[in-house]
């Protein structure tokens, strides 16, 4: 089995704000992520596939075709957008990195051809915190 990693990258505002809780607990809880104007971050997505190389390409799958399907069903969705207001598959759900990861999963794998098998996801939210989902 041969692993095959496309990095991709958007920058996203969002908060961390439960709308049941106080100010002051939201606050306590998620810290500044809580500001009510948002926050920001450059994102880094690593999108792991796996298979045996095609005898006639070499390639697991072409990384090009892998990085246009990405770019139509996740990146366009969320580079330079409002995480908790402009996300059609983020409404409703707290914007954590750990539920952005998993929409994303669900974003991509309708879509990557038979045969494809997505493998992993990392999601970097800052250079010091990361998420990884493996479909489980």
């Amino acid at each position: 089995m041969v692993y095959v990693t496309r990095t991709e990258h958007f920058n996203a505002a969002h908060k961390l704000y439960n709308p049941g809780w106080t100010r002051e607990k939201n606050e306590e809880v998620f810290g500044r992520c809580a500001n009510e104007n948002w926050h920001g971050h450059n994102f880094e997505l690593d999108v792991t596939i796996k298979g045996t190389p095609d005898p006639d390409t070499g390639f697991v799958y072409d990384v090009k075709k892998l990085s246009i399907i990405i770019h139509e069903h996740v990146i366009e969705k969320l580079d330079h957008k409002n995480l908790n207001l402009d996300v059609d598959f983020m409404k409703g759900k707290m914007c954590s990195i750990e539920n952005l990861v998993i929409a994303i999963w669900n974003q991509l794998v309708p879509h990557l051809p038979a045969g494809v098998i997505l493998h992993s996801l990392r999601l970097r939210e800052t250079p010091k915190i990361f998420t990884e989902y493996f479909g489980d």
